[in-house]
């Protein structure tokens, strides 16, 4: 039997602000372990991936923050948000006065994440599930929250990341310190003290740094 995406978002999340943006509502796991070992046992025969669309991680929670709080830097533009996950760093663009957001990720779930969660903000949000990695992007900014946590995929992504840059795309990141953050091509925007969830971090509170990459 399929299950639904909306059904199962639904039942086992509950529309809460994340604590470091609290002017954004989404729908949010209160248990991580729960619902990481229920998406293992119910959805592991359709092959999805965790679900990280369930949770507000500290680098997108960053990244939001700076956006609402410097509204400007959206304001008019064409705003890609690469792997999102929740859709928190798309809906942050959106409310500061993006002419256009896209939300990407090529989790099949997160879809229909950020349909609901842009709807719980009364914002409009555009999605795609395609994997745009090395593609060019109809943009004029590219943001992405916590995308350094893998060594394989900040090795993809960063080249993607520079050559967009130097097409005059602005790439902004949010990150709290994972292993593969490009530190040298990077400058510093931001930083903030994020509270998130110990089952997720092996903290109460993430350093979280805002960060534009330099063409």
């Amino acid at each position: 039997m399929k299950t639904d995406p909306e059904i199962f978002i639904r039942a086992n999340t509950s529309p809460m602000a994340p604590p470091h943006v609290p002017e954004i509502r989404l729908h949010l796991a209160d248990e991580a372990h729960e619902l990481w070992l229920k998406t293992e046992e119910e959805l592991a025969e359709i092959g999805l991936p965790p679900p990280f669309w369930a949770f507000a991680w500290a680098g997108g929670q960053g990244l939001a923050r700076y956006i609402l709080d410097h509204p400007h830097i959206v304001a008019g533009k064409r705003v890609l948000d690469f792997a999102t996950g929740s859709g928190l760093v798309a809906i942050a663009a959106k409310m500061a006065g993006a002419a256009k957001v896209v939300a990407a990720d090529i989790d099949p779930w997160a879809e229909t994440a950020v349909r609901l969660n842009a709807g719980l903000n009364q914002v409009e949000v555009d999605f795609t599930g395609a994997n745009l990695i090395g593609d060019k992007v109809e943009a004029d900014m590219l943001v992405a929250g916590d995308v350094f946590y893998d060594s394989d995929f900040a090795a993809a992504i960063v080249p993607w990341f520079e050559t967009l840059s130097r097409q005059g795309i602005a790439v902004l990141v949010g990150d709290p310190g994972r292993a593969y953050l490009p530190k040298k091509r990077l400058e510093f925007c931001a930083i903030y003290q994020v509270p998130v969830t110990r089952a997720l971090e092996d903290s109460e509170v993430k350093k979280t740094t805002v960060w534009r990459l330099m063409a």
